[in-house]
């Protein structure tokens, strides 16, 4: 990887392994920094996001993922150059292995077309968990000492966050509801733009998007 090219304190560009369209794309990237871990986050393509141990290192891990977000995308998606366009401190939850940091390009208002764009992108990503999940056996490779969850677990974990993360919009879902149901209810509120809680929309998109393939991800690799 090329060194980043510096347009200022905070903005950074890095090439990706491919030659970059002869149109001048980019893709913004937000970097979130804790002690142990730094998150690299592509604001515009929910769930391409990605963790290393430094700045550069989780550049290179999100380049490194462009082909395996491209089913989420879609036909067209070329990410062209990576643009930083600023930094968040992380905490306690950053270093556990999760972003936790919005940012203010987490508050952009949302145009009808970018909102749906957005929506659309989470709605991919569910779909691609759905049939990652559907393909996978119910045990996955373990650990080196045995650790791991299998796949029930996974999906369990995944859907009860995403209820967690429903309520941060001040969507309130009961337990056990249908996942179906939960995700309609995310949706609906997502396409009212509004938010009662403590995540923009914006916000609420990536982080959810981010956790459902960061486990669709798991899942396929420790399949066993």
């Amino acid at each position: 990887m090329t060194t980043p090219r510096r347009d200022g304190p905070t903005r950074r560009e890095t090439r990706p392994k491919a030659a970059a369209p002869a149109a001048a794309v980019t893709t913004r990237v937000a970097l979130e920094q804790g002690r142990t871990w730094t998150f690299a986050c592509a604001v515009d393509w929910p769930g391409w996001s990605r963790r290393a141990k430094s700045e550069a290192l989780a550049l290179e891990a999100l380049l490194d993922y462009a082909g395996r977000y491209a089913p989420v995308a879609g036909p067209g998606f070329s990410p062209g150059r990576l643009r930083v366009i600023g930094t968040v401190q992380g905490n306690a939850t950053t270093d556990f292995g999760a972003p936790a940091g919005p940012g203010p390009w987490d508050d952009e208002p949302l145009t009808s077309r970018e909102r749906e764009r957005l929506i659309g992108l989470l709605a991919a990503t569910w779909s691609y968990l759905d049939a990652v999940v559907d393909a996978a056996p119910a045990e996955l490779r373990k650990g080196p000492r045995g650790g791991g969850r299998d796949r029930d677990a996974v999906v369990s974990h995944v859907r009860e966050a995403e209820r967690a993360y429903t309520a941060k919009v001040g969507a309130r879902v009961p337990p056990r509801t249908p996942w179906q149901d939960q995700r309609a209810r995310l949706t609906e509120v997502l396409v009212a733009s509004r938010s009662e809680g403590a995540w923009t929309p914006r916000y609420t998109i990536r982080r959810c998007a981010w956790h459902v393939l960061d486990h669709a991800w798991e899942i396929e690799d420790k399949r066993a």
